[in-house]
């Protein structure tokens, strides 16, 4: 099974301004975004990535590239529709302070399967389509490059927050417990029977702790869908 790193872009100055963005164009990491993006790839730095794919908006492509330049040796590239940011419709460019005065404010907060955005998709067609991404893109990278592949998903807030809701096998209408920072990283294993969340809104430590051991001999352990019964002995460095 690879291992999933979702990375959310970097801060932008729509982020510091409380502004909507959306798929607005023109929307680039600020000052602390660029840093922030950088700090992500040093996180990386010690895994070798097969693989960065990532919404086309600029920020994820910004925050992708300082990814891939702390990579030793370069990873594939791609862009994917399916890891782009929700049409917000009429909601994108507004200020979030007027958005909360919406009477939808309250859907999208404790009802999200229901909200339909003016003009725009749905937070359950967002959520489908993203998820739809993630798997095939992961079925793709196993059976190019096995199942000890390590692979980067760079999308965004929302985007990566229904992902991680569906891996932890909860409805959407739950997903605004789940809080996904900018330029944080959160890891996803896809098994045949289930998904195991690794680790969710992580800002902070190496990843090289993810690297695949050692190969001794065939082993399926590394395939296993059971869970640790009792917790396990964890990561084995």
């Amino acid at each position: 099974m690879p291992t999933l790193i979702l990375a959310r872009h970097g801060r932008t100055t729509a982020n510091a301004t409380g502004v909507l963005a959306g798929r607005s164009k023109g929307v680039h990491l600020d000052e602390r975004g660029t840093e922030q993006a950088r700090a992500a790839g040093e996180r990386l730095a010690g895994l070798t990535l097969s693989a960065v794919v990532t919404s086309p908006l600029e920020r994820c492509r910004e925050t992708a590239r300082a990814i891939v330049r702390q990579q030793p040796t370069p990873p594939a590239t791609a862009t994917e529709r399916g890891l782009v940011e929700c049409d917000y419709g009429s909601w994108t460019g507004r200020e979030l302070k007027t958005l909360a005065k919406e009477p939808m404010w309250k859907t999208v907060q404790a009802h999200p399967s229901a909200a339909q955005f003016p003009e725009g998709e749905s937070m359950a067609e967002m959520s489908a389509r993203a998820v739809a991404a993630v798997r095939r893109w992961d079925a793709r990278i196993e059976a190019e490059h096995g199942p000890d592949a390590v692979w980067v998903a760079v999308s965004h807030g929302d985007v990566i927050k229904a992902i991680l809701a569906d891996a932890l096998g909860n409805h959407l209408d739950t997903f605004q417990r789940i809080m996904v920072d900018p330029a944080s990283l959160s890891v996803v294993r896809y098994t045949p029977l289930r998904p195991f969340v690794v680790s969710m809104n992580t800002s902070a430590g190496d990843l090289a702790h993810l690297r695949p051991p050692a190969k001794k001999g065939r082993s399926s352990r590394r395939r296993s869908s059971d869970a640790a019964v009792g917790g396990g002995a964890g990561t084995t460095p």
